[in-house]
């Protein structure tokens, strides 16, 4: 499969750059498509017997700018002290031998280019440190389309899921941020079951596709955890009739390596590890049953696992659709949801 099969058009305005007070909703079932409206109609979709599993990553305040205005990503440490760093920023402007300086005074040097870059800093940048010179690792669409390089305050509520608990996402799990602890609360009312797993938003979920064939892409690998809990209620669901849904692509990645293999662990203990599974067309499904998921940059592995899950010429005409009425794209924008 080539990367212009996930190419797409859409107008620059579309483009959220804050989370609506109510979210729209595209459903497309066996092919058809249309608006779940209100919001609430789509809890009205789930029935007595079904599942659903949330992400619980927290998105961590990564991104600090330098004096001179460089912005850098913190992705993780590299050594005990905390003291070298993989990151990303703009190297082709960090001049050799120029020492980048960030709050406190700390001096950064850049010790390694490439797609990802190396830094060495002059202290040791501990999670205080971050939570209180660092920003929430925005996209950069976002950026552009606000005209803005900086945090809104808002962003600090927006950028973070109602249920976040486990640090150590550099972005956040989008999907769950169109739902709230309230709406869980319907849900279970209904007799569905609300289950939770791990899986720390990193570079296999935002970095781009940068090869022409897709099959030479690689996956960089995110640390995922599936309690022992969950993974018994997606058996117990599918063994009596219910449906699994999804609550956006992190968790789709997280329980079909689980179902792969790919996670140490047992039905007893629970599951473990790190994944770097692309899922593109041509996979074959075994755990989810429904696809909660914002709509996704053309280009991108996670427009490539929506593909796969509901077909590429589907995909296409529900964007289509979608762009015509104007629905909000990306992080802060609108729901899909997708049954085959």
């Amino acid at each position: 499969m080539n990367i212009k099969d996930l190419d797409f058009s859409y107008p620059e305005h579309l483009v959220a750059t804050e989370r609506a007070e109510t979210s729209r909703v595209l459903r497309v079932r066996a092919g058809q498509i249309e608006e779940l409206s209100p919001f609430e109609a789509l809890l009205a979709e789930f029935r007595a017997g079904d599942l659903l599993v949330l992400n619980d990553s927290r998105v961590l305040r990564r991104r600090v700018f330098t004096q001179s205005g460089l912005e850098i990503l913190f992705l993780a440490p590299l050594d005990p002290e905390k003291t070298l760093w993989r990151v990303l920023c703009p190297s082709s402007r960090w001049k050799q031998g120029v020492l980048e300086k960030i709050p406190e005074g700390i001096e950064l040097e850049l010790v390694e280019r490439g797609r990802t870059q190396v830094v060495r800093a002059s202290s040791a940048l501990q999670e205080s440190y971050f939570e209180t010179h660092g920003e929430m690792p925005l996209p950069p669409y976002i950026q552009k389309a606000r005209g803005e390089r900086h945090n809104r305050k808002s962003d600090l509520v927006q950028y973070q899921t109602a249920w976040a608990r486990r640090d150590g996402s550099l972005a956040a799990p989008t999907a769950s941020l169109h739902f709230t602890s309230e709406h869980l609360e319907i849900l279970r009312r209904k007799g569905v079951r609300v289950e939770t797993l791990t899986l720390h938003v990193g570079l296999g979920t935002f970095m781009p596709i940068s090869v022409e064939d897709l099959n030479e892409h690689v996956m960089h690998s995110e640390t995922v955890m599936v309690p022992p809990e969950t993974w018994r209620a997606v058996l117990e669901t599918h063994s009596q009739g219910g449906r699994v849904w999804a609550l956006g692509t992190t968790v789709t990645r997280a329980l079909e390596s689980t179902a792969l293999g790919l996670l140490d662990g047992s039905e007893k203990t629970g599951f473990a590890g790190a994944t770097d599974l692309f899922i593109r067309p041509g996979y074959e499904w075994r755990v989810i049953d429904v696809l909660m998921t914002n709509f996704h940059q053309p280009r991108s592995t996670l427009y490539a696992l929506v593909a796969a899950f509901a077909g590429l010429e589907t995909v296409r005409k529900a964007y289509a659709w979608a762009i015509e009425r104007e629905f909000r794209l990306f992080s802060y924008g609108d729901l899909s949801v997708w049954s085959r």
